[in-house]
């Protein structure tokens, strides 16, 4: 009996089929999104799943096999798709409660277009930093942001691309984050070795990104035309809302309880309630109406072509776009992970490294694949975190810097991948896609190049033997004759 309720053991998969599997999927997602432009990516992903169904017959799984796998991996990620609803609710409360107007209003007034970018970026990663939530940054600060941003004239992906720069960034750093400690932990690395080994390179990438918000700032900030839409916005949101500051009351309770480490979906629910009492009793909504907008979303008419798109979102049916694809996505990295042809893939590649550098590239290459294979980045450190080490321990390389790679290749690009989860709630939160606003999201492709790039040049270069510092300033150096040490666990 092979544990699926089949007495037929399957097959492992070769490299070759490995590679095949893994390719259908990404010429199946390629031919949607990229050649045929007006297919979905839902689609994509299901064909993928075809291809990969196929190819499994072939090891021995039957159909109701994979959909076991489907359904571990879906079982899972029950928090993350739970998420999606939550956030959905919480848009809609927040927006008839007045708060996320009221923070838009408030911001106009405070904030200038020319520094909009950099404090933006700094707010997003102090934000995630203390809360440990990159989703929950993008899903609260980042709506204010977005109407912020848009009432100042900035284009909406260069906004949303500082947001998920600075809320990655944070969450990245943060010792109460989910993503450090998960690999951290795949990895057999201490925690705050592992942050150490992470300031060597988001140092200088946080910096670069920084500056070229800057200038990014000063480029769109310019425009004296600006002010008429700052005016024309926060006029509107004045004659609609109550916009006491106690309506921002809901977003202060749920950034407590995020500091403080209470759950986060009970955190969220509470913040919806708050959102939906401030509503009915500052706000005049009706007890029905404020209900209905958490399934349907909020919706106002200010007589403004300009505000209304800002106003009117949120609602849990607003999110089942991103919901089917991140079930998809899901069901589809649990068949490639279980049935271990990423595996297989890294397997047959990671003995080829010889060098720091080329250790990092491919260590590097294989979280963003297995991120965009399963869907979720929390799977790919998993499993690079497991498939490395041992050639990490074999080179002495320390374990933290292992974790820091994995990090940065898999939490990094998810969120301009819309069909991983990370991306496909961003679309859902902000109303645009990864690809659109991918050139504005620096620390996305910067940290990767960065990180790798300053191996190669031995910097940023973690030894677990203080003998191996001297061999740092080589560029490309050569770790076959390296002695076996270790990692601490």
């Amino acid at each position: 009996m092979n544990g699926y309720g089949n007495t037929q053991e399957f097959k492992k998969p070769s490299f070759k089929l490995a590679a095949m599997a893994l390719l259908s999927v990404i010429f199946s997602l390629i031919l949607c999104i990229m050649i045929f432009k007006t297919v979905s990516i839902q689609v994509g992903l299901l064909l993928g799943m075809v291809f990969v169904t196929l190819i499994s017959r072939t090891l021995g799984y039957r159909f109701n096999d994979l959909m076991v796998l489907m359904q571990k991996s879906i079982g899972e990620s029950t928090f993350g798709l739970w998420f999606f609803i939550a956030i959905g609710a919480i848009i809609a409360s927040w927006m008839a409660a007045g708060t996320v107007p009221a923070i838009i209003y408030y911001g106009l007034g405070f904030i200038s277009p020319t520094i909009f970018l950099p404090a933006g970026f700094l707010l997003c990663t102090i934000t995630a930093l203390s809360t440990g939530t990159s989703w929950g940054t993008v899903g609260t600060v980042g709506i204010a942001l977005v109407g912020i941003g848009q009432g100042l004239g900035i284009p909406l992906p260069i906004t949303a691309g500082m947001i998920i720069s600075g809320a990655i960034t944070g969450d990245k750093m943060s010792p109460v984050s989910d993503t450090p400690n998960l690999t951290s932990m795949s990895a057999g690395a201490d925690l705050y070795e592992t942050l150490k080994a992470m300031m060597q390179t988001i140092a200088p990438t946080f910096f670069i990104t920084l500056a070229l918000f800057v200038y990014l700032g000063f480029r769109y900030g310019s425009d004296d035309a600006n002010l008429s839409i700052i005016n024309e916005t926060r006029s509107v949101l004045a004659d609609n809302f109550n916009l006491n500051p106690i309506v921002m009351l809901p977003m202060a309770i749920l950034l407590t309880l995020n500091v403080i480490k209470f759950p986060s979906l009970p955190s969220m629910t509470i913040a919806v309630i708050s959102g939906l009492v401030v509503a009915v009793i500052f706000q005049g909504a009706s007890v029905p109406d404020a209900l209905e907008f958490l399934n349907s979303g909020f919706e106002i008419s200010t007589g403004s072509a300009y505000v209304d798109p800002i106003l009117n979102r949120g609602g849990i049916q607003s999110m089942m776009w991103t919901f089917s694809v991140a079930f998809m996505a899901l069901s589809l990295g649990g068949v490639l992970s279980k049935v271990g042809y990423m595996e297989t893939l890294i397997a047959g590649l990671v003995s080829r490294a010889k060098t720091v550098g080329s250790l990092t590239l491919l260590t590097m290459a294989s979280s963003m694949t297995s991120t965009a294979a399963f869907g979720e980045a929390y799977m790919s450190f998993i499993l690079n975190g497991e498939l490395f080490k041992e050639q990490f321990d074999k080179v002495g390389l320390s374990r933290a810097m292992l974790a820091r790679i994995v990090s940065e290749g898999g939490l990094m690009m998810a969120p301009i991948m819309p069909w991983t989860t990370f991306g496909a709630f961003v679309v859902a939160t902000l109303g645009i896609s990864g690809f659109e606003f991918a050139p504005y999201a620096f620390m996305s492709f910067l940290s990767p190049i960065i990180s790798v790039l300053m191996t190669y040049l031995g910097l940023a270069v973690v030894w677990n033997n203080k003998k191996n510092k001297g061999i740092k300033k080589f560029k490309d150096v050569d770790l076959s004759n390296e002695p076996i040490f270790i990692a601490k666990q």
